[in-house]
């Protein structure tokens, strides 16, 4: 009996949180707000810095396996190894900061961070490398586990998908940035500089996210309650729409963490044979994604969350079939579809579960990026095995399946709303 009190007691509780939040909504941040702008700057600095240290060794793992004398798939590990650690990390991470406030979790998250960035470069070997990326992952959980949330929290419902897909924006230009310097600087100097590079450019996002970001305005200490967070966590669970997500998060980053784990390998080997600051140029193709995350809104407004779903799927795939050719522009073609594909679809699916959400969102947040890192982490390795094992076509053939799947959810869920708008009629 006191379990369900307590639990009857959690649903009046949340039930109050979503009252004062609609009541709320017209106090919080709205373009030509003076704070509106400095959020979205700060979570843009934010963003940027948790994907240029998630995978700064992603563009550098063909001078590491010659350094460290590390087959492909073992030095992948570099790169999934800390996806994994964002992976276990985020949901707890999420619980704290309901407690403890999503800015001030923002901050600890990107401060040691950045402290284990500097030691990075000095690993002595892969195990020791693998290792301090798995913390570094762990570390980084903080942004995304209260990123999304802490915009739902101080950004008017209307601006929200805006607002998250110019934090995701910041991911990709992170991805971007954070690789080409490193190519070049380990073309002149090796991977160690260039990913001391990374560390500098991450301590000077975390200097300028301090500078920017207003105080929050709206967030509310919930007392740390295993029990209810775990009831939380299953009612989440329990949401068909969210499950659906989730697994929209998990596919979509599968493909696009194996393709650009992968690719260095590709190119600088025959017919390509390009150099280490060559292959970290081509991640400027990530700019295509900073477009698409932040046009992703008016995609929605226009198709629907499905109608862009589908699109970003069958842009995804199309990007998939056109790398196959052994043609520098066409592998290139292939990556820019991928990519608008690939950030489009996150940024709809992961602003989706904001708004799904109808307590807990932290949780909520938290449990989709789970499932985003996750399938950044299965991606990575198994496309490196793909890729040994049969070159870059089986490497297509597992994406290929990936969106075959998306494209399975997203037709159920059209079918699925179909069904409930008959039944109202």
């Amino acid at each position: 009996m006191p379990a369900l009190d307590t639990k009857a007691s959690s649903d009046v509780e949340d039930a109050s949180r979503d009252v004062s939040d609609d009541r709320n909504d017209g106090t919080k941040l709205s373009p030509g707000d003076p704070g509106h702008g400095r959020m979205r700057l700060a979570l843009f600095a934010a963003g940027l810095s948790t994907f240029a240290l998630l995978y700064s060794t992603q563009a550098l793992l063909p001078e590491i396996s010659h350094d460290l004398h590390a087959a492909p798939d073992q030095a992948s590990w570099t790169v999934s190894g800390a996806t994994i650690g964002l992976a276990v990390a985020v949901l707890p991470l999420a619980a704290l900061s309901e407690r403890f406030g999503r800015r001030r979790m923002l901050t600890l998250s990107m401060t040691v961070a950045v402290v284990l960035a500097l030691l990075v470069p000095f690993a002595p070997n892969l195990g020791v490398l693998i290792a301090l990326r798995v913390l570094q992952g762990a570390a980084v959980a903080g942004v995304p586990a209260s990123a999304m949330a802490f915009l739902s929290d101080e950004v008017r419902a209307r601006h929200l998908v805006g607002a998250v897909g110019l934090f995701v924006a910041g991911n990709s230009v992170g991805g971007m940035s954070g690789r080409i310097l490193t190519g070049w600087i380990t073309e002149a100097w090796g991977w160690r500089a260039g990913l001391g590079a990374v560390a500098v450019t991450s301590l000077l996002c975390a200097v300028a996210f301090q500078l920017l970001v207003p105080p929050a305005r709206h967030f509310r200490p919930v007392p740390l309650r295993p029990r209810h967070f775990a009831a939380t966590v299953r009612s989440h669970l329990g949401n068909p729409l969210l499950l659906r997500l989730y697994a929209m998060g998990l596919l979509f980053m599968s493909v696009f963490g194996s393709v650009y784990t992968v690719i260095g390998y590709r190119l600088v080997d025959a017919p390509f044979g390009l150099s280490q600051g060559l292959v970290g140029s081509i991640f400027v193709i990530y700019l295509v994604g900073t477009v698409a995350s932040a046009t992703a809104g008016r995609l929605n407004s226009r198709f629907g969350r499905r109608g862009t779903l589908y699109l970003s799927i069958g842009t995804t795939s199309a990007g998939l079939l056109v790398s196959l050719a052994d043609n520098l522009v066409a592998v290139v073609a292939g990556l820019v579809l991928i990519t608008a594909g690939f950030f489009a679809g996150h940024a709809v699916a992961s602003g989706s579960v904001s708004r799904t959400a109808t307590h807990g969102s932290a949780q909520a947040s938290a449990l989709y990026q789970m499932a985003y890192y996750i399938g950044s982490s299965a991606g990575g390795a198994l496309g490196a095995v793909a890729f040994a094992t049969g070159g870059w076509s089986a490497l297509v053939g597992l994406g290929l399946g990936s969106m075959a799947l998306a494209a399975g959810v997203t037709l159920y869920a059209t079918r699925q709303a179909r069904t409930a708008t008959a039944a109202g009629a």
